[in-house]
């Protein structure tokens, strides 16, 4: 099947290679230059993807391209766009709703149409299908990609399948089979998106719950992660999540806000959801008034971040909490470096080697960071990460 791929970033350069590996003829298109010059030389830009896959999608007569008119004459078209917030934090479509149109002036009739842009409940419907016409045939099937697991990957997490029509379905299904090892059939496209919202809301209310639970442990001076591991030991009826700084990524600070944006137009107000943003966005300025009762006044404190990206091995610094957290120490007086070696530069600063800090501050402990210098000065650090035991005092 000729296939082409309307968004060439993590989500659909993953779909594009396992297409073309499955033995699919792929056209990719990204209206970025730059990526597809990288990709054409054989270069991978997400992680994940190597280099040597790059080569063997080329390899395989499937081609990149910044110009749509390359997707004419596929039987089936991707949508995997960026749906992030606004400045008000509510959903833009923007990137969707012109990744549509631009669909719409090459896509023949009976063409597949299947959105992986995460978006809210009738997103395939009443806006992605009216833009394209009514002559083709639509199917959401949300992206499930976690950046980095090596776990899970695109071949082996169940894919989500929710046609406009039954045909529809049926060829969506056939598609993914042919690189997933499982599928679920659901009764209609929306089901397949909230589905998609409510997975990653699950994880933002239950982490922001945590995130709450550490406060409150703070405050009776009782060890978070030791209550952790003790609830831990019911093997029914819970769920082990850590405190954080925060959530990052496009997922877990971007799907609940979809969900609820969606309940508010029909009258229905989120709470959980509304709360659990709130404590989660809330952690950086919590976790500063921590830094402040330990270290007293920041003015003037020398202070280095360990990994700023959302989380460890990621590039990714898109809504990553350590971001705002530079932003409230610098507020507060502190003068703040930043140490990333995946990363190396943001906003136009880059990464500054770990030396002898006042303050240090573990956000993501990439496997590449060395510490050394922090061990050498005997350097105060706090660990605001998941899950790492480094050694050095956990301060949720």
């Amino acid at each position: 099947m000729r296939v082409g791929v309307v968004g060439l970033g993590y989500v659909g350069l993953s779909v594009a290679v396992a297409a073309a590996r499955s033995g699919h003829e792929v056209r990719g298109s990204d209206k970025k230059s730059s990526v597809i010059d990288s990709l054409k030389a054989g270069e991978s830009h997400i992680e994940g993807i190597s280099d040597e896959d790059i080569k063997g999608y080329l390899a395989s007569g499937s081609e990149f391209s910044d110009h749509v008119d390359s997707l004419r004459d596929c039987q089936l078209i991707v949508i995997a766009v960026p749906t992030p917030l606004g400045h008000d934090r509510k959903p833009d479509l923007e990137l969707l709703i012109k990744a549509s149109k631009s669909v719409a002036a090459v896509a023949k009739p009976s063409t597949l149409i299947v959105n992986e842009s995460t978006s809210f409940p009738g997103t395939l419907r009443n806006v992605i299908a009216p833009i394209i016409g009514p002559d083709k045939l639509f199917a959401a099937a949300p992206e499930r990609i976690d950046p980095g697991n090596q776990s899970w990957r695109i071949s082996n997490t169940p894919r989500l399948i929710g046609g406009l029509t039954p045909e529809a379905s049926e060829l969506a299904s056939k598609f993914y089979l042919s690189f997933c090892d499982s599928i679920e059939l659901v009764s209609s496209p929306e089901v397949a998106e909230t589905a998609k919202l409510f997975e990653n809301t699950f994880r933002q209310v239950n982490i922001a719950l945590v995130n709450e639970l550490a406060q409150i442990c703070e405050v009776f001076a009782i060890p978070t992660y030791e209550v952790l591991k003790a609830a831990a030991t019911k093997p029914f009826g819970f769920m082990k999540f850590l405190p954080s700084l925060g959530v990052g990524g496009h997922c877990i600070p971007v799907d609940p806000s979809y969900l609820s944006f969606a309940a508010s137009e029909l009258g229905v107000d989120a709470r959980f959801i509304a709360l659990a943003n709130s404590i989660n966005l809330g952690m950086p300025e919590y976790v500063v008034s921590r830094i402040e009762k330990i270290a007293g006044n920041l003015q003037n404190k020398k202070i280095e971040i360990a990994g700023i990206s959302y989380k460890p091995e990621i590039a990714d610094v898109r809504e990553s909490p350590a971001l705002e957290l530079i932003k409230i120490l610098r507020a507060k007086g502190a003068e703040v470096t930043w140490h990333d070696p995946v990363v190396s530069e943001w906003s136009g600063e880059r990464s500054s080697p770990l030396t002898n800090p006042e303050i240090g501050i573990i956000v993501s402990p990439h496997k590449e960071i060395d510490f050394s210098p922090w061990r050498a000065n005997d350097v105060r650090v706090l660990d605001v990460s998941i899950a790492n035991d480094l050694g050095w005092p956990k301060l949720l």
